[in-house]
């Protein structure tokens, strides 16, 4: 019987254009599991427009931050120079990913348990005053 309904509700929601689909109970972040976001950042042209997202996550378990620098609108789906840095702010060694993707840049990690990070992504378009860039610095202390 309980198959019966299952199916049944299985039809009825495909064949109203309904499509449920459950995430497991284990997802992980992009950066891995035990990774939780804990920030995301605009990467906008100097006029404001928007051309990415600087998401930023950590695991209180590793210590780590990690960072990923994320294409939207034309700059999503198309391969475009993507950049995402992460550094401690005491540090001047970025840890850097870079090229051509087409989705986002990253992910790129430090251990920085404790201690405030700097952050930086630049999503490129077709033309350098249309270009995306964000920087954040002395950020996430503790």
């Amino acid at each position: 019987m309980r198959r019966k309904t299952a199916v049944l509700a299985t039809v009825v929601l495909a064949s109203s254009g309904v499509v449920a689909v459950a995430a497991p109970a284990y997802a992980s972040s992009p950066c891995g599991s035990g990774y939780s976001l804990i920030d995301v950042y605009n990467i906008n042209t100097k006029s404001g427009v928007k051309r990415g997202s600087l998401e930023l996550y950590y695991s209180s378990s590793s210590g780590k931050n990690c960072a990923l620098a994320y294409g939207v609108g034309s700059t999503y789906g198309t391969t475009t120079w993507k950049v995402v840095k992460i550094a401690k702010h005491t540090d001047s060694l970025w840890t850097v990913n870079q090229g051509n993707f087409a989705y986002y840049a990253g992910p790129v990690y430090v251990s920085a348990a404790g201690q405030c990070i700097d952050l930086e992504a630049q999503i490129d378009n077709t033309t350098q005053t249309d270009n995306g860039y964000a920087l954040e610095t002395n950020v996430h202390c503790g």
